[in-house]
């Protein structure tokens, strides 16, 4: 079985090749697994960091980089603080690359108005 990782990889790795509608259909599928693997780093998070009152989760924050203040809630640092970690995979930087070429090539999910 392929992992989100390995097939968000196999993704931006096909992407230079594709044109037009091949193009936007790997981006398709590369956003829903970007989504996925953001949800299971984000239930990761969230497991790692259960109990922890929430000035240790702006500590925690802090640490990481992440911009954050004492007015945030508990739901919102722990969002932060996975989207921080899941940036910074392999998988999400593989589909910002992705994302980026072919916006370069004009390619995009959102549609023109």
């Amino acid at each position: 079985m392929t992992t989100t990782t390995q097939r968000l990889l196999d993704l931006a790795a096909a992407a230079p090749a594709g044109h037009d509608e091949d193009l936007v259909l790997l981006l398709r599928e590369g956003s829903e697994l970007y989504q996925q693997g953001f949800e299971d780093v984000r239930d990761t998070v969230a497991a790692r960091f259960a109990g922890l009152p929430a000035p240790d989760l702006v500590e925690a924050a802090t640490v990481a980089g992440v911009p954050c203040g004492e007015s945030q809630d508990r739901g919102e640092l722990l969002l932060l603080l996975a989207l921080a970690e899941w940036e910074m995979t392999p998988a999400a930087l593989a589909y910002t690359e992705m994302a980026e070429d072919a916006a370069r090539r004009g390619v995009c999910l959102l549609p023109e108005e």
